[in-house]
């Protein structure tokens, strides 16, 4: 296995830090060193709506922690044991999505900071019930070193228990998931409805007054991550690589298109969402 970075990202953000990364769904070789070169310090390789089996998501893990680019995934449903085995090839944030209550954050931190733990005796030291022995402490702590615990917050149940699932301990980042959470709403993609942005201050603030680092997914222009960075967001999810392709193509070839009288393509990504 690859080591992980000197300076891991899990520090970056306990010292405070803005840290920069996007979406990647292709498995391609040349990615990992076209985001190091960019300067990111995370990729987010989301399981949840890409279909990556387990030996290619294990083999781009391994390949980006080479390149010293945290490796983040989103599983695709709240379950410690799919979360323990992307740890096992090579994760080291996991992000489960849409959760909703404080048992499932506990599930979470259980399978990501208390591996190889499972079980009731899990259960019993997560909830408190039971003190961990001190050598048991020290090796759970040091098996798990740098793991990063993630919950995708993105509907209105969550919102209204945001604040005692956010008290769970080992918790260290939020991702607001804008496209689930303002269908949610009723607000489907209209981010900038009062309502949406007011839901998603909430969900910045409440965060951030826990001490624990936030971050929010937008596929658009870079306008929308300035503003909730402004707001508090110091997680920056930035785009997708099919996105930011099809942005870039679309403006090469409408440019060539206008300079020889060709009719230039009027489409947009809008409807592109993870």
């Amino acid at each position: 296995m690859a080591k992980a970075p000197t300076s891991t990202l899990l520090e970056k953000l306990k010292s405070g830090r803005n840290v920069y990364g996007t979406c990647i769904t292709s498995t391609a070789p040349m990615w990992p060193v076209t985001l190091q070169r960019a300067g990111l310090d995370f990729v987010f390789l989301d399981t949840e709506h890409i279909p990556l089996d387990r030996a290619e998501l294990a083999r781009l893990c391994q390949i980006f922690r080479a390149y010293q680019i945290t490796p983040i995934v989103r599983i695709p449903k709240p379950d410690p044991f799919l979360a323990c085995q992307v740890i096992d090839g090579g994760a080291i944030g996991v992000i489960a999505p849409y959760l909703e209550s404080v048992e499932e954050i506990m599930d979470l931190v259980g399978a990501t900071k208390y591996r190889p733990l499972k079980g009731e005796r899990l259960a019993r030291y997560v909830s408190g019930k039971e003190p961990m022995p001190d050598d048991l402490r020290q090796y759970i702590q040091t098996y798990n070193t740098g793991n990063i615990c993630i919950a995708n917050i993105e509907s209105v149940p969550a919102l209204e228990r945001l604040d005692k699932m956010l008290s769970v301990p080992g918790l260290d980042a939020v991702f607001i998931g804008p496209h689930d959470l303002s269908v949610s709403l009723g607000l489907p993609e209209q981010y900038d409805h009062p309502e949406f942005k007011a839901a998603v201050r909430t969900i910045i603030h409440t965060t951030r007054a826990k001490g624990l680092s936030i971050g929010i997914h937008f596929s658009q222009s870079p306008d929308r991550q300035i503003q909730w960075v402004k707001e508090g967001v110091n997680i920056i999810v930035h785009s997708f690589d099919v996105a930011l392709f099809g942005q870039r193509l679309r403006h090469d070839i409408g440019s060539i298109k206008k300079a020889v009288g060709d009719e230039a393509p009027t489409s947009d990504d809008s409807s592109l969402v993870i």
